[in-house]
């Protein structure tokens, strides 16, 4: 099921600008942290590059990526998780992930393969676009965050989104 990574050298990571592996997933996070600053209009420091969530589910405990994650007027606006393959079998993830990271629900969720993304809404866990076009811009991230409630995420929420992430990022992934 899993597949060793080819690591072809090192890059410069374009949100932060420290040297990095430089693999073909590496190369999908980048065009997709380059996609946001030239053709979205956010600013590199509105996004943070490989967050690590510590996920506690029951005694087990594991840390999970978010590939990139916007901020704008002091609040996590959007996230985006990579993942080669299949965007559906990501989402419900993405989605735990997005109610785990803040405390509160983050409006915007990305799941990106690199050639495709789906925009799901954080609130109701709905498609509402496809296509890394249709990845929300600054000023469409800014009209959503306005209109967002920012939901509190209850303990028991956050017991059962962290069980998921648990479920499909670690449970359900080879270790290297």
């Amino acid at each position: 099921m899993g597949k060793g990574y080819l690591v072809l050298g090192e890059l410069t990571d374009y949100i932060t600008g420290e040297s990095i592996k430089d693999t073909h997933d590496e190369r999908y996070r980048q065009k997709l942290a380059r996609l946001l600053v030239n053709d979205k209009g956010y600013q590199k420091n509105e996004i943070k590059a490989g967050h690590q969530l510590l996920v506690n589910a029951g005694d087990k405990t594991a840390v999970v990526n978010i590939d990139l994650m916007v901020t704008l007027s002091g609040r996590i606006c959007m996230i985006i998780k990579y993942g080669p393959g299949s965007l559906v079998t990501r989402r419900r993830s993405a989605l735990a992930v997005s109610r785990l990271v803040a405390g509160y629900q983050v409006p915007v969720v990305v799941v990106s393969n690199g050639e495709d993304a789906e925009i799901v809404s954080g609130s109701t866990g709905d498609v509402i676009s496809h296509g890394l076009d249709s990845i929300p811009s600054k000023p469409e991230s800014l009209e959503i965050a306005g209109n967002a409630g920012f939901t509190s995420i209850s303990e028991k929420q956050a017991m059962m989104e962290a069980r998921i992430v648990y479920a499909f990022e670690i449970d359900g992934s080879c270790s290297i």
